[in-house]
């Protein structure tokens, strides 16, 4: 049995941190993004790790707190998402109903269906896909 050569992958220094203002943004703008996919409490807090209910209630009265990394990254890849569908559908409300439409791509669940499984590489999924559907990867 033969295996194959895996050249090495280095850290990536081409890709700055997340700042703090630039997390507060992130977050102020996926509360919006929320409203706009008409998502229930419960499921915005699974797409944002299992956020706490008393976080998730100041995070809506713009009284956001630290932000760690994971977060960071699951509001980026979210955002992301949403970038990915406005390339996609030249009206907006497609794209947001988009999140909730069966998908073949996803053996019939829709994007959010995929995504509330709560693992960040779900997240991660749904973006990928979306990037390689609009020939952006």
């Amino acid at each position: 049995m033969e295996f194959a050569i895996v050249e090495p992958t280095g850290a990536r220094p081409d890709r700055a941190a997340i700042t703090e203002d630039e997390a507060a943004a992130l977050a102020r703008a996926t509360v919006n993004l929320f409203g706009v996919w008409d998502l229930s409490d419960q499921e915005a807090r699974v797409l944002l790790g299992d956020m706490p209910a008393r976080t998730w209630a100041r995070w809506k009265k713009k009284d956001i707190g630290r932000i760690d990394r994971d977060l960071r990254t699951r509001m980026a890849m979210l955002i992301g998402i949403h970038k990915g569908l406005r390339y996609l559908f030249r009206e907006p409300a497609r794209g947001y109903a988009w999140i909730r439409k069966p998908n073949a791509a996803f053996g019939g669940q829709s994007a959010l269906e995929v995504m509330l499984r709560g693992e960040i590489m779900d997240i991660a999924d749904i973006r990928s896909y979306l990037d390689a559907e609009r020939g952006g990867w």
